[in-house]
């Protein structure tokens, strides 16, 4: 989830007490700009290098694609510079131009394919002035760098000197004067690469989720074999200085304990911890799992290290404790689906700013702020990253998690309150019921965000109920009373445990009213899509005959096709397009044996195309049809002719997306048919329909973990208007105000809630989308990188700073 960040002046430099890691990010206000094309931008006479340096993390080739196809896209000359600022500094081969087939295959290769070295020769000024050198034999005076927050320090003190390592290397003799003036400054762009997330000024770093899923999928594995033995799990992840992995991790997988370096346990954690995992094993829990920062440290500063967790649960408890350390695993496989659109929108922008950049512009870092892709001035979210470890080093804990900003911060308060049930005796007592269901199609994170809502719920001092089967079930007296234990183990479970039905409840209006007299529930949760949605409408409508209905209700919206108003994201479909992803990914493996091979995929989504665009421009697809962008037969017939000019490349295979109802006689049969007969001799057709395996499988780490902080979330603020409507008069809950009935989404950087009857003119009900997808814009982003002409709006990739 993203962060809520506080607003600074242009050009001020934010204090360690005024900002926190993210609010750097918050602080990139969107001033209203002319609409700009970035057509009138050209990139002739420009020369750009890229480079990978630090450690590698998915999602950096995505980048390195982006950068190169949209440089050559521009008309700029674009070269690689292999093994990092080693290969800067050594020369020769290692700085080497490219053309737009050499980034062909490897948007979905992990790691870097130029290559990542650790230079000790770049920190000296001999190393930099060589590496200087090795650029004006290329006319190279842009360069993009993709790494850490070292590499890009180096960046920018190269920046710094580099009219005065000219000047030497002229009077050295090794260079004329007239490049002196020619090569006159250097620009630098920053992306940040890295597996720990730990970057001031961006919600999240490149290759962060991957490495992510890469721990979810090990903790999914041992839960397994856990369970089958009685076992407790302590696994070690990637994170010497930042506990962000450790923390959404033990939050994604409901860990028993985490421990992580911005937040140490408090003294004598090693027998709250015992007790804990005594009072789990009592419980009839058949595992523990542990998760441990490589980093963490206990108040002392003195590191806790999986080892001794592992040694400790074993003298004081006898429990048979395995140790399971992930390490180079978390930085390997395939990038998500997030990482590879992150990359590519980073990488695109980034040409964008070297083409804006003057010899007055400072070195800046494109960041992403909620949905929008900003750029900051580097070294001050360097220094902001900075302060971070200084706190943690003078054992300032509490403004290090502060200092990591708020999405962090939310983080571990939510796995706080989640993870631990506080004795009966502590818990407050509230007297309302409040009951949980899930309507519409199944999406994975439902059962995260019923089992947040439960347990939030309970430390409310609620009692909790579950509907089974959506407003059917309801009508039919479907409900029962679930407790703390009666959800443990549901985060990590795709579809739906208490079952779901797109069934609305107009026609079951009575019944309902009398099940919720019945069991006098005094608030709704509904976790569900468009069905979901329009129920809650319904109910809304339905309280002039119905006082039952009369009470708070929220609407957390869940559902793979992102087709909800009052959102950008709905839960479900980051793994729905994942799956999306991972399936394209294998198909376009099998036309690498077979070549000259087009496939046409039809997605999910309804008349949404959220899906059938985002999954193109994840897996690298040449074009992708949607509903809300009408196109014809000489649409379709062009991008026959591209397909057939590119087949005479190096790149041999072509990638279709077809939202499922883009157009009701442009049906995927007809395109296949299209395509099969009008590519004869040039090209064979394939077609898959993707269907119902883009509703299964586990949640992604994303879904479970935005399930589970909204959830949260929406339980606080049903908490909240149950106060508020409680009339002591007649002892009951009355709520009949618009604003008593919400929809809770994510709007660019803010979770919000939303009455529904606001929202009503906000949406195209009768093909079940928002009027406004902020999706669209990132279309062209598609097309541009395979090579189409296009219009891009960039309005929004202006200085930000």
């Amino acid at each position: 989830m993203a962060s809520e960040g506080k607003e600074s002046k242009p050009d001020s430099q934010p204090a360690a007490t005024q900002f926190t890691c993210k609010d750097l990010a918050a602080s990139a206000t969107h001033q209203p700009t002319d609409k700009k094309l970035f057509e009138n931008l050209s990139g002739a006479g420009k020369v750009i290098g890229v480079l990978t340096s630090g450690g590698d993390a998915q999602g950096m080739n995505a980048a390195v694609r982006a950068v190169v196809r949209m440089g050559i896209y521009v008309g700029a000359k674009m070269y690689f510079v292999y093994e990092g600022y080693q290969g800067m500094v050594d020369g020769g081969n290692n700085i080497v131009e490219v053309t737009w087939e050499c980034v062909s295959s490897i948007l979905q290769v992990g790691g870097t394919v130029i290559g990542s070295a650790r230079c000790q020769a770049f920190r000296t000024r001999e190393g930099r002035l060589q590496a200087a050198y090795n650029l004006i034999q290329k006319g190279i005076t842009n360069l993009c760098v993709i790494g850490g927050d070292g590499s890009l320090t180096g960046a920018n003190l190269f920046r710094e000197e580099w009219s005065g390592l000219l000047e030497e290397l002229a009077k050295a003799g090794k260079i004329e004067k007239e490049a002196v003036k020619k090569y006159a400054y250097l620009n630098i762009v920053g992306m940040v690469g890295s597996i720990d997330n730990d970057f001031c000024g961006t919600d999240m770093t490149i290759g962060t989720d991957s490495a992510l899923h890469r721990i979810i999928e090990v903790v999914d594995a041992i839960m397994t074999t856990a369970q089958s033995h009685q076992r407790t799990f302590v696994l070690e992840v990637m994170g010497r200085h930042c506990g962000y992995l450790a923390l959404v991790s033990a939050l994604a997988c409901g860990a028993d304990w985490v421990f992580i370096p911005e937040y140490p346990p408090e003294e004598g954690w090693e027998k709250l911890l015992c007790t804990k995992l005594l009072e789990n094993r009592a419980n009839k829990k058949r595992l523990n799992i542990i998760i441990v920062a490589e980093g963490a440290i206990d108040i002392h500063n003195k590191p806790i290290t999986s080892e001794k967790v592992k040694d400790l649960v074993v003298k004081q408890l006898g429990y048979d404790t395995r140790v399971t350390i992930l390490g180079h695993v978390q930085r390997g496989g395939t990038p998500s689906a997030f990482d590879r659109i992150l990359a590519s929108r980073m990488g695109v922008d980034a040409v964008l700013a070297l083409l804006e950049a003057t010899a007055d512009t400072p070195a800046c870092v494109v960041s992403l702020s909620g949905n929008q892709s900003v750029r900051l001035p580097l070294m001050e979210c360097v220094h902001m990253t900075q302060e971070v470890q200084k706190a943690m080093d003078n054992c300032q804990f509490a403004e290090a998690v502060k200092l990591r900003g708020r999405s962090f911060e939310n983080n571990l308060n939510t796995y706080k309150l989640l993870s631990q049930k506080k004795p009966d005796s502590e818990l407050p007592k509230s007297n309302f019921n409040v009951a949980i269901m899930n309507v519409g199609a199944p999406a994975a994170g439902m059962n995260a965000a019923v089992r947040s809502a439960v347990r939030m719920g309970i430390s409310e001092g609620h009692k909790m109920f579950a509907v089974n089967n959506g407003f059917e079930g309801f009508s039919k007296g479907q409900i029962k009373e679930i407790t703390w234990g009666g959800v443990g183990g549901w985060t990590g479970q795709g579809g739906s445990i208490l079952g779901t039905k797109r069934t609305l409840p107009a026609k079951y209006l009575e019944t309902i009213a009398e099940q919720m007299r019945i069991h006098n529930i005094n608030a709704l949760l509904v976790i569900g899509g468009f069905e979901g949605y329009q129920g809650c409408i319904q109910l809304a409508e339905a309280r002039p005959q119905h006082q039952e209905f009369c009470i708070p209700i929220c609407i957390v919206p869940t559902t793979i096709s992102n087709n909800i108003p009052g959102t950008d994201i709905t839960l479900g479909s980051d793994t729905g397009l994942n799956a999306i992803m991972e399936t394209c990914d294998r198909i376009k493996q099998s036309a690498s044996g077979t070549k000259r091979r087009v496939f046409i995929i039809e997605t999910m989504g309804g008349y949404c195309g959220y899906l059938a665009s985002m999954g193109g421009l994840a897996a690298g697809a040449d074009v992708a049809y949607i509903f809300e962008e009408e196109f014809d037969i000489r649409e379709l017939q062009a991008n026959v002719e591209h397909l057939t000019e590119k087949m005479k490349t190096s790149i041999q295979r072509g990638l279709v997306l077809r939202n499922e109802n883009c157009n009701e006689n442009y049906t995927t049969d007809f395109i296949y048919q299209l395509y099969s007969e009008e590519g004869k001799g040039i090209f064979d057709c394939r077609k898959n329909v993707l269907g119902h395996m883009q509703q299964g499988g586990a949640p992604s780490p994303f879904d479970r973990n935005f399930g589970t902080k909204i959830s949260a979330k929406a339980v606080l603020w049903l908490s909240e208007k149950l106060k508020e409507s409680y009339r002591k008069v007649v002892g009951k809950v009355f709520a009949n105000t618009d604003d008593s009935v919400c929809l809770l989404g994510m709007r660019t950087r803010k979770l919000i809630f939303q009455p529904v009857t606001e929202l009503k003119s906000e949406t195209d009900f009768e093909h079940r989308i928002p009027k406004e997808q902020w999706w669209l814009k990132l279309r062209p982003l598609m097309k541009i990188l395979a090579k189409y002409k296009i219009s891009y709006d960039v309005s929004d990739s202006d200085n930000q700073s």
